[in-house]
């Protein structure tokens, strides 16, 4: 049988636009798969539209970012800022009107909506219904990104998601044509706790820009971003907030240098905004940062801030690595984009990290939130520059089997199943 690829893509991307700045409170490894994938999309020649919720009312609405037949498509709902996106869910009925005003406008169709989180799931519901004809319903395909059941096992009380994101992730489950998980884990975290069908789901993991993170030489790197050849750096990359495990790198990074290194190892954290104003700055901001006091390291841990993508590389090529601690990632897209850049990863034993790094071959995995454990693979690496190189290069091998190019194929396939 012969498959027909589609020509429309509705991308929905409700809470969080694909080119925002990364390292924000709700930007990060959605973010990025967003934009990538529809970039390789338009780069096939498929038109995409990501529609996501305008939060500038000074950017333009429409966005040609992702190439010749890519848009992305800011649509009015609720507040024109940014905003809690548990109460995003009361604005929906705004979105998919303005989404389907848009379309009417433009006069266009869409083969097929690809939904990303579980706001966009519910709205790709509503478009469907609006959008089918008798004997020609636009299939929806969806991928969570994160679960709020398994974030849930492991949140603070104050962190818990609502039960409405959980009804409404156990609706999609049921409605979506398909579903794309990252991992195996995933894949059995949505049987389980779910009861989704295991013949609607397919396991196809983000990819990584190989183009844009590829190594660069520690030298020329640190040169790029005017560090001291001599500094040695470990690297953190994220969300400031508590799934992310960074009071056990910290906790890690005091007994680091308490272990007899020869010259002291200094943490870059890149995210969050460490210069807001008490009133302003977020909780987890503030605990990690009293933490470094009260562990007397704050001369070895710099705070950052955001970064834009494109200096990423750099800050990668000129780690001895990258930590990851986290309590519960899905799938681990910084992680990835480090291995691209040939620089070895030390990453919780948890989810999608689990999946990705290869203990011993790319990296090293440690029980989560154990600090002491992760102080003693960090010192064994730090003190082996044959095992770093080692590792980075394998590390960077393997991440080619994930370049953009190989996962949009294979998202296309799911396409193609669907609209045949």
């Amino acid at each position: 049988m012969r498959f027909m690829t589609p020509k429309r893509i509705a991308m929905l991307s409700v809470h969080t636009c694909p080119l925002a700045t990364l390292g924000g409170k709700e930007t990060g490894g959605m973010n990025v798969y967003v934009r990538d994938l529809s970039r390789e999309l338009a780069r096939r020649g498929i038109h995409v539209d990501v529609f996501t919720r305008s939060q500038n009312p000074h950017l333009p609405h429409i966005m040609h970012s992702l190439g010749e037949t890519g848009r992305v498509i800011h649509i009015p709902t609720g507040p024109e800022e940014p905003y809690n996106k548990h109460k995003i869910v009361h604005y929906l009925p705004e979105f998919v009107d303005n989404v389907l005003a848009f379309a009417q406008r433009e006069d266009i169709t869409y083969d097929v909506i690809h939904s990303h989180y579980w706001l966009s799931g519910l709205a790709a519901r509503e478009l469907r219904d609006a959008w089918s004809s008798p004997g020609q319903e636009v299939p929806i395909v969806q991928m969570f990104h994160t679960l709020g059941h398994i974030k849930n096992q492991i949140a603070a009380p104050s962190e818990r998601e609502p039960q409405r994101r959980i009804d409404g992730e156990t609706e999609i489950v049921c409605f979506a044509d398909q579903i794309v998980a990252a991992t195996p884990a995933e894949e059995r975290q949505l049987v389980e706790y779910y009861g989704a069908d295991r013949r609607k789901i397919t396991i196809i993991p983000p990819g990584v820009d190989t183009e844009l993170f590829h190594p660069h030489s520690p030298e020329e790197a640190k040169l790029r971003l005017g560090v001291t050849p001599c500094d040695r750096m470990l690297l953190f990359v994220g969300r400031i907030e508590p799934l992310k495990g960074l009071d056990t790198l910290i906790r890690a990074i005091a007994c680091l240098n308490l272990s007899g290194l020869k010259e002291p190892v200094r943490l870059a954290i890149i995210g969050g905004e460490p210069e807001a104003s008490p009133d302003e700055m977020t909780a987890e901001m503030a605990r990690v940062q009293a933490l470094c006091d009260e562990l007397c390291v704050g001369k070895l841990v710099v705070f950052l801030g955001k970064r834009s993508q494109d200096t990423l590389p750099y800050y990668y090529s000129s780690a001895e690595a990258l930590v990851m601690p986290s309590h519960y990632e899905s799938f681990g897209m910084v992680a990835l984009e480090a291995m691209a850049c040939g620089t070895p990863v030390v990453a919780s034993q948890v989810g999608g990290l689990a999946y990705l790094v290869r203990n011993g071959e790319t990296g090293y995995t440690v029980p989560d939130g154990d600090s002491d454990a992760l102080c003693n693979c960090l010192t064994g690496l730090l003190g082996d520059v044959q095992l770093r190189w080692t590792l980075g290069r394998q590390a960077a091998e393997y991440a080619q089997n994930y370049s953009w190019e190989k996962i949009a194929a294979q998202i296309v396939e799911v396409y193609q199943e669907l609209v045949k």
